[in-house]
């Protein structure tokens, strides 16, 4: 296949990831084989919906070089070692699929899924965590491809999913999401929501001090913020946008109000979650990460796991966002 084709059908995977809610925003990262050495990539923090395919980054899987008018996603590294170990792979997705996230984080075994299943996956494994674009990530995820598994959960982060070329990568990823879905064991419970005309007159106040917060309401969140209890970060994503943990608030303006200076998001019984951000594209992003996190949550509380990260690493990762990361998407 000409490299030109190939850059049309990886800028339009990512609209596609997005509508099938396997990416939000900027998130994961798309790559295909041009030849034996060398790999086109989605570059860092740039929205699918404006990508074209001038954007992408030609890269030297060999060299470790590149080549291109934008840097590559800090994850090349995992997609060069997924052509390295897998001659017939054409395609990669890197995604940060809600469900799939979740049971990368506990409850994964053999027995997950079925012998077809697993066929259909072209083999699943869980690699070892580490941050995202480090040299311990990559390592984690050798070992786990080492194996033959051309899907692969990456904790606390989300998965890697080969193939043979975009349709089959796309193929995967989506059943992917469908069997970790049929595995999740968080269970929601059915809390009251404030009546809409007290979350209006509420949020009105809120935005006296912060203008683009916005309430998200949904099962995950009510349940969750029902315990009382701040969630500490048990995701990258979240751990980069929210930071160590996601506080709680009480059910009033000047609560609310009062967290969201210390925190972008918290949890609020009887709403679900507060979030403001300064971009109101990051609030909706916010939004999502939210409910993300408290289906992983609510998954490992259920069974009784631990799975929350370093407080160095969660702090780490929520400076270079906050620094770095924020200031070059777009």
């Amino acid at each position: 296949m000409e490299e030109q084709e190939l850059r049309n059908i990886v800028v339009a995977t990512g609209p596609e990831l997005l509508c099938e809610g396997l990416v939000a925003r900027t998130w994961g990262n798309i790559s295909a084989r041009v030849d034996d050495t060398h790999y086109l990539i989605t570059p860092s923090g740039m929205d699918y919906e404006k990508l074209t395919a001038d954007d992408l980054v030609l890269c030297d899987r060999v060299r470790g070089t590149f080549e291109g008018r934008n840097r590559p996603s800090s994850e090349r590294g995992v997609h060069a070692i997924a052509y390295e170990l897998f001659p017939e792979v054409g395609f990669v997705i890197h995604t940060h699929q809600v469900y799939a996230t979740a049971l990368g984080l506990a409850g994964f075994q053999r027995g997950s899924f079925t012998g077809d299943e697993r066929v259909r996956l072209g083999g699943a494994a869980v690699a070892g965590y580490g941050l995202s674009g480090s040299k311990k990530l990559q390592a984690g995820v050798r070992a786990a491809m080492e194996t033959g598994a051309h899907t692969v959960f990456m904790p606390h982060h989300g998965a890697l999913i080969c193939g043979r070329d975009h349709e089959e990568a796309m193929l995967r990823a989506k059943l992917l999401e469908t069997l970790c879905r049929r595995c999740w064991r968080g269970t929601l419970t059915q809390e009251a929501v404030l009546p809409a005309a007290q979350q209006d007159s509420m949020l009105a106040k809120v935005r006296h001090a912060h203008p683009n917060a916005r309430f998200v309401t949904t099962d995950a969140l009510l349940t969750l913020a029902a315990l009382q209890k701040p969630l500490r970060a048990q995701l990258d994503d979240m751990a980069q946008m929210i930071g160590v943990k996601m506080p709680c608030a009480e059910p009033t303006a000047s609560s609310i109000s009062a967290a969201l200076r210390h925190s972008p998001a918290v949890l609020v019984p009887g709403i679900g979650a507060a979030v403001s951000a300064e971009d109101p594209g990051d609030c909706e992003a916010l939004g999502l990460l939210a409910d993300k996190a408290a289906i992983s949550a609510l998954h490992v509380l259920a069974l009784g796991a631990k799975a929350d990260l370093g407080l160095s690493d969660a702090a780490l990762q929520h400076w270079v966002y906050v620094h770095k990361y924020s200031k070059r998407k777009g």
